[in-house]
């Protein structure tokens, strides 16, 4: 099966490869411990974090190989990987891995639980982020993730040198985001079935920052 554009949600583009799908379903599984989940979510990282970058723009430069010259393609620009806390750095470190050489920023928000909307109470940015490749496992509500791209934008940062990375996402999720940043393509492991009432994604795999650090 190929990676694919998911039927009715143009901007979302789901990684059916199948190392991904396992992994994931590992991931899932509520006996998974927390030594697990971490290792889990780091080779994830890596692995969507090679789809994520698939299409960032190259220049060439001028390098001397043991044989000739010649001019070599380099990425472009600066790149700044992002995590949304706490549960994105777990994403994010298999990214940094792929690219050494990316800035870092972290934007905290949580989800109220009553209200269940966004509250943001950290961010660290670099002066000027560039492409920013942004860093959550799950796409729930979308609510967190709109507010990170507002942050991003207000930050200078145009809302097409954004891409968000997630493993599992919900509908309503990414009909936010397509509503709110529709310039903004999503990629993600998986596309579930709907949120509960507890705005908990179904299936889902729990909430991944508890289960990243052992804090359930």
């Amino acid at each position: 099966m190929s990676d694919s554009a998911a039927e009715g949600f143009p901007n979302l583009r789901l990684v059916a490869h199948p190392l991904v799908q396992h992994k994931l379903a590992v991931l899932r599984d509520k006996t998974t411990p927390p030594i697990a989940f971490r290792q889990l979510l780091r080779e994830l990282g890596l692995l969507l974090g090679y789809e994520i970058t698939r299409d960032l723009p190259l220049e060439r430069r001028p390098i001397e190989t043991p044989i000739a010259e010649m001019q070599a393609p380099h990425l472009a620009g600066e790149i700044t990987i992002v995590s949304i806390l706490r549960a994105g750095l777990g994403l994010a470190e298999g990214i940094r891995e792929l690219m050494p050489m990316a800035r870092e920023g972290h934007i905290g928000v949580f989800r109220d639980p009553k209200s269940k909307q966004p509250q943001e109470y950290y961010v660290k940015l670099p002066e000027d982020p560039g492409r920013a490749l942004l860093i959550d496992p799950m796409l729930a509500t979308g609510g967190s993730a709109a507010h990170a791209i507002d942050v991003l934008i207000a930050r200078g940062v145009p809302a097409s040198e954004i891409r968000f990375l997630c493993l599992v996402a919900a509908p309503e999720g990414v009909s936010r985001l397509a509503e709110a940043h529709p310039e903004v393509p999503i990629v993600a492991g998986a596309l579930d079935s709907h949120l509960d009432s507890h705005a908990y994604i179904v299936p889902g795999l729990g909430d991944a920052g508890d289960r990243l650090f052992g804090t359930l």
